[in-house]
């Protein structure tokens, strides 16, 4: 009897997500979005901890030279 519950919520709570991914789609699009640039930000800021450190100059000076 058990298992017929556990099988009978596990239709539901597939039924529900396949809902919820058909009618909240573009949501679940940006909150992946959102997630990747989190990760990707995260990964960029942990190499940058073993790099050398740049003054404030030499950053504007490059973004001048890029203008």
């Amino acid at each position: 009897m058990l298992e017929d519950q556990a099988q009978a919520l596990k239709s539901i709570v597939k039924e529900v997500l396949h809902e919820l991914l058909l009618q909240e789609r573009e949501t679940l699009t940006d909150v992946i979005y959102e997630v990747i640039e989190d990760i990707a930000l995260a990964k960029a800021i942990e190499e940058g901890l073993d790099d050398e450190n740049v003054s404030r100059e030499e950053i504007f000076g490059l973004h001048r030279v890029s203008l």
